[in-house]
Formats: structure tokens, sequence, C-alpha cells
């Protein structure tokens, strides 16, 4: 082709022309060399001179050599090539060796560009053609020349890249080839789906033809089976008929034996609540319930009741075979009812009588007790009188409590310490056995306390009575098992400070939370307080702990001693997260003091009258008179005085009369000045609380009763 030859032309002449023996690199620059490098380099074979033997065919190959041996001048031949590849400037064994490798194997070489020669033709007719053109039309190029092989390889590249690029083309045309071969498929699989669709519509028709010719026969043979039913349901009503007369008459027989099994068990109903009615009767002429006074009188009571049980349970012995009572035995046990009421009441009229010979008894031994407590009264009230005196004859009011005061509240805390050592070795046991028994012991001396509420005095008495039992070392049932102090020598400690410990917890959050229950739980713990002393002065001792205030007591601050450690001493609660707010201090603090105030004045009901309270009237008169000779405390001072006075003031008044109201009338013309002049702006609300509380108290001459005060008809229920 004639390109192909200018393309040998061009070659050959930039081969022979002088910049064509320049060795051209297109990376000199980022090496850092200079252009004219490549010129000053020995000439070696380009990495491109396999591909240029492969391609090139034997018989321009041979074509060459022959040009060559015949015209030396007109065409440089292959041993020229040789020689000018060559360079120069090397050695004398150099050369020659290089030449005698060229030499020793022209066979192979050349059988080898034989065979590439081929494989070229069978893949690219147009290179073979190019090839050949070039070997006709122009002098062949030496493939020894390192620039030539260079370039014919550049070239081979390219008609590389152009096949490939035809090859993208024919394959993308095959590719929507493909494609519109599958629209086709798609049509015509959507053609065969219409006719499908057609045949199913010619099969549904007939199929619809056949299922109408059914129907009609189907509705024929309706109806013949409708005169069949007809006749069949005309049969039926004259034998409904004939059953329903036979039923009617089973029905009345069945309500006719109804109504004598309903009477037969309402008649045994009523005997069995007859026989229970007399036998709760009877258990109250049982003769242990009744002292020695009264057993002697009524003992024939006791043995006709227990007759009148006999007759009744010999009746009820009948009905244990299956038969109902009848009519007589009804009239008999119902006779026998009768009479057990009216011994009930003969016997009641009896004791009642008694009763009232020792109600006069009772009466005048507590007007006597009354008169002994009224003489020391007023003694005390002279003493008091004496006392507030000398305290407002004091320029200064006190910072700490009195010496007596101080060592009262060191013995308890002492008692409190020793009743804790005591009990070390069960608080810190290794066995489970013991770890367990400490547990039940706990258990039993902390829930009871945590049941009490304000629901009903049975309740109340219940608690009472189960603590009683577990102070005095009777078995009692806690979770299901019995538990006993009795089962460890350390035992009685254990249960007693544990018992004291909580009664004040729930002072601290019960109360803190709900303050009507006050009572409930002073009350329970004035019992408790009364039977087991002991208790009593744990209950103190833990007070005093939690609420110095209670003393009243005002710790001052040691040396050395920490901050937070001197607020724990001062009631706080420190913990990881630091000191607890002022708001929940005067909280816990209020239900505490509250608590104190609901025991001094309340008594178990079901004690012994004739003794004084084991912690009266009196202290709260000394706390109160003790917290008014003393510096008072931010927003402390007011807060307890008006929680104290709220619970306990009307208790004081009818105890106090005309020393409570003076003591009132002190606090508010002398005291009350000394608290606004310590509380700040932010401290205001307990202050205008208590200022209200002794105005309204002051000017009405009364004290309204403290919310959740138990009546006397509570303790009925």
């Amino acid at each position: 082709m004639p390109v192909e030859s200018l393309r040998w032309e061009t070659l050959e002449a930039l081969k022979n022309s002088p910049k064509g023996k320049i060795t051209f690199d297109p990376h000199w620059f980022q090496r850092d060399e200079h252009i004219m490098t490549g010129c000053k380099e020995a000439l070696s074979l380009s990495s491109h001179s396999g591909v240029i033997l492969k391609r090139l065919s034997s018989s321009s190959l041979q074509k060459s050599f022959s040009l060559d041996s015949d015209s030396g001048n007109s065409s440089p031949g292959l041993s020229e090539v040789i020689q000018a590849s060559i360079p120069t400037s090397g050695s004398g064994p150099d050369v020659n060796g290089k030449l005698n490798l060229f030499s020793a194997e022209p066979s192979s070489s050349f059988e080898h560009m034989q065979v590439g020669s081929n494989e070229v033709k069978d893949k690219d007719p147009d290179v073979v053609i190019s090839e050949e053109s070039s070997s006709v039309s122009g002098p062949t190029i030496s493939l020894l020349s390192p620039k030539a092989v260079e370039m014919a390889g550049r070239i081979i590249k390219c008609e590389e890249e152009h096949r490939e690029k035809a090859k993208m083309a024919l394959r993308r045309r095959q590719e929507i080839q493909e494609k519109i071969l599958v629209e086709l498929v798609n049509s015509e699989s959507e053609q065969m789906k219409r006719f499908e669709e057609f045949m199913e519509l010619k099969q549904r028709q007939e199929y619809q033809s056949v299922r109408d010719m059914m129907d009609r026969e189907t509705k024929e043979s309706i109806g013949r089976q409708e005169k069949l039913k007809e006749e069949q349901r005309h049969r039926m009503k004259i034998l409904n008929l004939r059953v329903r007369e036979a039923e009617l008459q089973r029905q009345r027989e069945a309500e006719l034996e109804r109504q004598r099994q309903v009477e037969g068990k309402e008649r045994l109903r009523n005997l069995n609540s007859i026989q229970e009615e007399i036998l709760q009767l009877n258990q109250l002429l049982d003769p242990s319930s009744l002292s020695n006074t009264e057993l002697s009188s009524l003992s024939s009571y006791s043995s006709r009741g227990n007759q009148l049980c006999s007759q009744v349970s010999d009746v009820v012995r009948k009905t244990a075979e299956g038969a109902f009572p009848s009519l007589e035995d009804m009239t008999l046990a119902e006779r026998a009812l009768h009479e057990m009421r009216a011994l009930i009441r003969l016997m009641q009229e009896e004791m009642g009588m008694v009763q009232e010979k020792k109600k006069k008894a009772q009466e005048e031994e507590e007007q006597r007790r009354k008169q002994e407590e009224l003489h020391a009264k007023q003694e005390a009230q002279k003493k008091e009188e004496q006392l507030i005196k000398e305290k407002a004859q004091r320029k200064g009011i006190q910072n700490s409590a009195e010496d007596t005061t101080l060592k009262w509240y060191n013995d308890l805390q002492e008692t409190a310490a020793q009743c804790a050592q005591s009990f070390d070795q069960l608080n810190s046991a290794k066995d489970t056995m013991t770890k367990k028994l400490k547990l039940e012991l706990q258990k039993a001396a902390t829930i009871p306390v945590s049941q009490i509420a304000s629901n009903s005095g049975s309740q109340l008495q219940e608690i009472f009575d189960k603590m009683d039992r577990l102070l005095s070392g009777q078995a009692v049932l806690s979770g299901g098992k019995s538990v006993s102090i009795s089962q460890h020598p350390q035992g009685r400690n254990f249960v007693y400070y544990k018992l004291a410990e909580k009664f004040v917890k729930q002072g601290e959050e019960e109360v803190a939370s709900h303050h009507e229950a006050a009572f409930p739980i002073a009350v329970v713990a004035s019992g408790v307080w009364e039977r087991h002393p002991q208790v009593g002065d744990l209950i103190h001792a833990h007070l005093h702990k939690k609420c110095p205030y209670a003393v009243p007591h005002y710790p001052p601050m040691k040396d050395g001693t920490s901050v937070e450690e001197y607020q724990r001493v001062l009631g706080y609660r420190v913990d990881d997260n630091g000191v607890e707010g002022q708001d929940s201090f005067l909280k816990r603090m209020s239900g505490m003091i509250r608590l104190y105030a609901a025991v001094i004045q309340t008594r178990w009901p079901y004690g012994s009258k004739q003794e004084p309270l084991p912690h009266g009237l009196n202290h709260g008169w000394r706390w109160l008179a003790q917290m008014l000779n003393m510096e008072p405390l931010a927003d402390i001072t007011a807060t307890l005085l008006y929680d104290f006075l709220e619970v306990c003031g009307l208790a004081l008044m009818k105890q106090y009369q005309g020393q409570f109201w003076k003591l009132l009338l002190l606090l508010k013309d002398d005291y009350f000045p000394r608290i606004e002049a310590v509380t700040s702006s932010g401290q205001m609300g307990s202050v205008i609380r208590l200022k209200q509380f002794l105005e309204a108290a002051l000017r009405s001459q009364q004290i309204s009763p403290p919310k959740g005060q138990l009546s006397s008809h509570f303790w009925r229920s």
C-alpha cells in the first residue's frame, strides 16, 4: 500500500539523517539529564526488537540478505547494519563476540522470524501487505538499529490498539443485536400469553355453560327435596308435641325435687350458722377467759352452754350422712340458740355488775393518783418557773447544752455502743447458719415496724403483741419460719438494737413524708418502751445520734475533725455524691422531732394506767425550755419549734395551762426576734410558719389538735 511505503521511506530517511543518530528519551527532564545525553551513549538493541523480529517474514529477511550481497553500494546489508549497531568505541574482542553471536545462529533466528510472520499473516493481512510493500518498494530497515526497532514496535502497538477498538465496536454491535433479539423474544412471548388467555376465556365460557345447566338440574332436585322435607316437617311436628308434653312433665317433677333440695340446703346452712354462733357464744363462757373472782359465780353458765352445744352437735351429726335436717331438728337448734343468747345476756349483766364495782375502785385509785400527779406537777411548775426566771436574769443565752444534759446524752450513747458491742460476734459471724439466724431475727424485729399503719386498732394490737412476744423470748413466725431471740446468746441485744434503730428510721423516713403517721408509730413505740425500758433507752440513743437537736445539743467542731465528719455529727448525710441538700436534711429532722413529740404524749391503751409514762410530757417541757435557753440556729430552730408545737402543743397546754401560755409569750416576744436576726431572706419559710402559729395560738388561746391523733373509736375498729 502507498501509505505503508511512505511510512517506511520516512523512517529510512530519518534513520540516515544526522538527527537520526540522536537517542531521545521523553523522561530526560524528570531525571535532571541533558537533552543531548543520548548522543554520547552507545547504541544498543531496543526492548521492542523482539516484536519486530516476530512480525518480519522470512522472505523479507532473505531478500534483504540477497540485496546486501549483490549491490553493496545501493543499500546497507545485514552485515553492515550489524557492524553499524556495534559501537566503535568498544574493544576488539567485544565486537568480534557480537559478530560471532549473529553469525552463529542465523538459522534459528530466521526460523523464529518465519513462524512469527506466519502468525501475523493469519491474524492481520494488512500488516503482511504493508511488510511486503515495504520490502519491494524501498530498502530494508536494519533490524539491529535501536531507533528503528523502537519506532516499529510503537507502530505495531498502535495497530494493536486500533484492532482492540475494532473488537470493542464489534462487541457493542453484538450486544445491540442481542438486545434486539431479546426484545423480539419478549414480543413473541407476550403474543403467546395473549393466545393462552384467549384459550382460557373459551374454556371458562364452556365451563360456565356446563355449570348453568347443572344449576338448573340442581334447582329441580332441590324443589323435589323441599316437598319431601315439608312432609317430614309435618311428621316431626306431631312427634315434637308428644315430646314436649313429656318434657313438661319431667320439668315439673325436677322443679319439685329442686325445691326440696333448696329447702334442705337452706335448713342445713341455717343449722351450720346456728352451730357456729352457738360455738362463738360458748367461747364467751370459757372459764379460761374469766378471772378467779368471776369463775365461781359464772361456772354454771359455762356448763349449760356446753350442754346446748352438745344438743346442736347431735342434730348436725345426723346430717353428716347426706340427709337434710327436718323442721323438728331446726326447731330444736333454734331453741338452743335462743337459750344460749339468754345465757350470754344474763352472764353479761352479772359481769357488768362486777365490772362496775371494779370501775368504782379504779376511779377512786385514779382520783388519788391524779391528786398526787397534780401535786408533783405543781412542784415541777414551780421549779420550771424558777428556772425560767434564772435564765431570764442572765445576760446572754447559752451556746451549748447544760452539763446534766450532756451527761445524759453521753450516757445514752455509751449504752448504745455497749449494746452494739455485745452482739459483735453475731454481727460478724461467718458460718451460714448464724448468718441465716441473724437475718431472720432482723426481719422479725423490723418488718412489724414497717407494717404499722392507722388502718385499725386491732391491727396495731396484733403488731404490738408480736413485738412483745419476740422481745419476751417467745417464738414468733417470720417469713413462714419460727424464730426466737433465745436461739443465740446475743440474740436479745441484737433485736433490741435493731428494733430501736427501725423506730427512729421510720420517723426519719415515714413520718418525714407523712406527718399523720407519727401517732401510730409512737403509740406502739410507747407500749414497747413501757414493757421493755432497755428498748426505750436505745430509741432515745438512736434519736440523739441522728438528730442531736432532740437533746437539744449543738455539737462543736473539734480540732482535727474534717468538714464531712463534722456534718455527719450534726445529722447530715454524707456519701460519695457529697452532703445532702438543706431541704432533705430539714425534712428528716422534722420527721424525727414529730415522732419524739408524739411519743412523749402517747400511752399504749392496753398497758398499766397507774404508772406514769416512761418518757412523758415533762421531758417535752424540758426540751422546749432548753431550746429557748440556747442561741437559735438559722432555719433549724424555727423548723423544729414549729413541728414540736404543732404535734405536742395541745398536750402541753392541757398539762401546764397558764405556764404554757407564758412560755409561748416569751418565745414570741423575746426569742423570736433572735431567730429572725440569724435567718437570711431565703430561709424565711419556716420562720413565717412559726410566727403564724404563735400569733394564732395567742390570739385564740387555743391550739388545734394534731393531724393523725388516734381517738378512742380507733381502738374499737
